[in-house]
């Protein structure tokens, strides 16, 4: 049951109440419906609002001329078709990137405009064959123009939609001449946006790039954290560090909340009450109705592609304390938080 009150027990035995922080969780839609559409599209981000998201989700590269696009990665191979334009094959290459050798077209050598004569495809198209059949009609859309699409919703709807941008490889980028995190605050003050009540988080799994827009905005910021690994700036020696009471009252000096693998929140794991303690928001990732993303008691037959109990897997993270949630079916994702109980 949504709203279900947890039960924590206390040192001397008694059992106390532990309520959300947020009682009603955000739907926050995962690159767009991206399971309906090809990830990281305008049409995505526009049919996540229609179907009900609180927010919108672009991770975040530059370009050659220091643009904000929207990009799963800063390697394009997967999500464009830019293979298919012999103008730009002689910019394949390999990079180290995170400590991981890529090999791809990277978003840093190609100016906006060069970016444009690109279009968007369906990234897992085995998965998700219906997506293809949109692959072509898309163009790559700038931090801008997600802004703008925010905003017209905004005030069509009559409905708060905001944004959660994902600043992705930070220290790589600084690394190269493309510091992102003064251009970001630039941009969402032109917006209007840099304080805590404005309608945008910003995410990042490195710690430093966090730290470093503490200092420049009072923009809500999201430590995003896996459930093996370390932040790709090795500011903490990992993520399993992070997540313990004294990691977590450490992030909340300079973050407003996390977004956790969804592995590691569940009602029997104390990370969603550790953090609240600790005045932490959780918002767990990624929620995605393929039996290929979905713990086994939610699966159903028909294989990896077929769509599994993933709203009842939402309804059991929002049982178990969570403040919001990312998922590539806002649709459903909103049935889950407006479910009268």
């Amino acid at each position: 049951m949504l709203g279900t009150l947890v039960a924590a027990m206390l040192g001397n035995g008694a059992m106390v109440e532990e309520r959300p922080i947020d009682p009603v969780p955000i739907v926050i839609a995962h690159r767009g419906a991206s399971g309906s559409r090809p990830e990281h599209t305008l049409a995505a981000y526009a049919l996540a609002i229609e179907q009900g998201a609180d927010f919108i989700e672009p991770d975040l590269v530059l370009t050659k001329d220091d643009v904000f696009v929207a990009r799963h990665e800063n390697e394009i191979s997967g999500t464009t078709d830019v293979a298919a334009h012999p103008e730009f094959a002689a910019r394949r290459t390999t990079k180290t990137i995170d400590g991981q050798q890529v090999t791809g077209w990277f978003t840093e050598d190609f100016t906006l405009a060069e970016l444009r004569t690109l279009r968007a495809k369906e990234r897992l198209p085995q998965l998700r064959p219906a997506n293809a059949a949109y692959d072509g009609q898309q163009p790559i859309p700038t931090l801008a123009e997600v802004i703008a699409l925010a905003k017209r919703a905004t005030a069509a709807t009559g409905r708060t939609i905001g944004i959660y941008p994902e600043t992705k490889h930070p220290t790589w980028f600084a690394s190269i001449g493309h510091p992102m995190e003064a251009r970001l605050v630039g941009e969402l003050r032109k917006a209007g946006w840099d304080g805590a009540t404005a309608p945008v988080f910003i995410q990042s799994f490195e710690v430093n790039n966090l730290k470093a827009l503490k200092k420049l905005t009072g923009i809500r910021l999201i430590q995003l954290m896996d459930a093996a690994g370390a932040p790709a700036d090795r500011a903490v020696d990992s993520y399993a560090t992070m997540a313990t009471p004294a990691g977590l009252r450490a992030v909340a000096t300079y973050a407003w909340g996390i977004g956790p693998n969804k592995a590691l929140v569940s009602a029997t794991t104390p990370l969603v009450r550790d953090a609240h303690a600790a005045g932490l928001r959780v918002h767990p990732w990624t929620y995605r109705a393929e039996n290929i993303f979905l713990p086994e008691r939610y699966k159903v037959a028909g294989g990896p592609a077929a769509h599994g109990r993933v709203g009842q897997e939402i309804a059991d993270a929002v049982t178990a304390g969570v403040d919001g949630f990312f998922t590539d079916f806002p649709l459903i994702g909103a049935q889950i938080r407006d479910k009268p109980y």
